[in-house]
């Protein structure tokens, strides 16, 4: 049997972008509160009976939360330009060794409706 486990975490941040539409809001510096889930998936070790210890997961979204939140996105190193397909990518490559058992990274902005998925 394959488990999916997921675990959601937000931030605050600002950016910049570049668009042909709605061009000037864009450009200016402004900012959203961001969420996002990691879902990973696997057999359940059947000595701990979990496919990851949540805490460690915990962890190392905690560790990428602290490069992203209230923050510039246009000055994070390693995410450029800062759009949500970018975030998703971003948050998959900072997992490390977790990436392995990676199912899915969704990143949404709420307030907007804007959502982007990446699939493994």
């Amino acid at each position: 049997m394959r488990f999916t486990i997921s675990q959601r975490f937000f931030f605050d941040a600002a950016h910049t972008l570049k668009r042909e539409i709605e061009a000037e809001g864009s450009r200016r510096i402004h900012g959203h509160t961001y969420h996002a889930e990691v879902w990973l998936a696997g057999e359940r070790d059947p000595a701990t009976g979990m496919v990851i210890d949540l805490g460690l997961l915990r962890r190392r979204l905690d560790a990428v939360r602290d490069r992203l939140d209230h923050r510039l996105l246009d000055e994070v190193p390693g995410l450029h330009p800062p759009t949500l397909e970018n975030l998703c990518l971003f948050i998959a490559e900072a997992l490390g060794e977790l990436q392995a058992s990676l199912a899915r990274v969704r990143v949404w902005r709420e307030a907007l409706g804007d959502s982007c998925t990446l699939e493994f």
